[in-house]
């Protein structure tokens, strides 16, 4: 599940995906002068089913993303890019963290909700891009 929630994510933000579920032994060719990893606290909650060890690899215009699970299961994202700061690439990969954590329970709770046989009856995403869901209980 989130292999979805990444896809979703990245796509809102102009990113592509390039290398999707490669073996993290598996090196890369892109050279960069910046890197920085932020490692998602909590995020043990977020798995999903995909093998750790294993990685998904985003760009945008010279900035790639390196999303990878460590042997706990946690959540972490590598940001590399030419011409920026270490603070900028950790804005960068924290506005991704948010968003793949938003599609990832966004996902769970449609699936929940399908699962128990309820209906969404209204949904509307804010400019500031909260969600809300209009449920209904047959």
């Amino acid at each position: 599940m989130i292999a979805a929630a990444i896809s979703a994510a990245i796509a809102s933000m102009g990113f592509t995906t390039v290398e999707e579920a490669v073996s993290a032994s598996r090196t890369t060719s892109v050279v960069t002068n910046e890197k920085e990893t932020i490692e998602v606290e909590n995020s043990e909650i977020l798995a999903g089913g995909e093998g750790l060890n294993e990685q998904t690899i985003v760009e945008k215009d010279g900035i790639r993303a390196t999303f990878s699970r460590d042997a706990r299961g946690a959540l972490r994202v590598c940001m590399e890019g030419r011409g920026l700061s270490k603070q900028q690439l950790r804005e960068l990969g924290e506005e991704l963290i948010g968003r793949v954590t938003q599609q990832f329970v966004y996902h769970r709770i449609v699936t929940e909700l399908k699962e128990k046989n309820m209906a969404i009856v209204g949904e509307e995403v804010t400019a500031d891009r909260v969600v809300r869901l209009r449920v209904r209980n047959w």
